[in-house]
């Protein structure tokens, strides 16, 4: 297993820490799960600079590198919907894009043509990253409100670009 993978590895295993620190009540739990989910954010930056610069890009990596993503991100805002720091609507339009995104994929997948990862995507991974780190380190219903609107609109407008710029990778007249 190269360096980055085992990063990715890493962060996957960070998850259930973050976990246990935001749900038991420990002097400073909030702020350990903060660090966990920051220094999980930072493993992603750096095992994909890695993974690139030093072409250690795999198919496992591929596979579960936007995995690990997504699971640290849904268990942290399942964690703010439990808290009622997040509508469960919100977090259900977060959830709906990823999968659209992901069928999409697929599809152009059988098509044999890959659909990259695009600036919005990555925007939308980083913004939603910060406004949990911030959820995290400041409970504000104002400052939950803000990150609210912020997520959700990278995470439509992301999804929305994704399927304007590949609208030929599904038959629409086929409905």
């Amino acid at each position: 297993m190269n360096t980055a993978n085992k990063l990715t590895m890493l962060r996957v295993l960070m998850i259930p820490l973050f976990l246990v620190a935001v749900y038991l009540r420990f002097p400073f739990h909030m702020l350990f799960a903060l660090i966990v989910f920051l220094l999980a954010c930072i493993t992603d930056f750096v095992d994909g600079y890695i993974a690139r610069h030093y072409d250690q890009v795999t198919d496992f990596g591929k596979f579960m590198d936007p995995l690990a993503d997504k699971v640290l991100v849904m268990a942290a805002l399942l964690c703010f919907v439990e808290m009622g720091r997040l509508s469960a609507w919100a977090l259900l339009i977060v959830i709906v894009r990823e999968f659209a995104v992901t069928a999409l994929r697929l599809i152009a997948a059988e098509r044999g043509r890959v659909i990259a990862a695009a600036w919005s995507g990555k925007v939308k991974t980083a913004s939603t990253m910060v406004c949990i780190c911030l959820m995290l380190a400041f409970s504000r219903p104002a400052l939950d409100r803000v990150c609210t609107v912020v997520i959700l609109a990278a995470t439509v407008y992301s999804g929305i670009e994704y399927f304007v710029k590949n609208k030929d990778v599904i038959d629409w007249s086929s409905l």
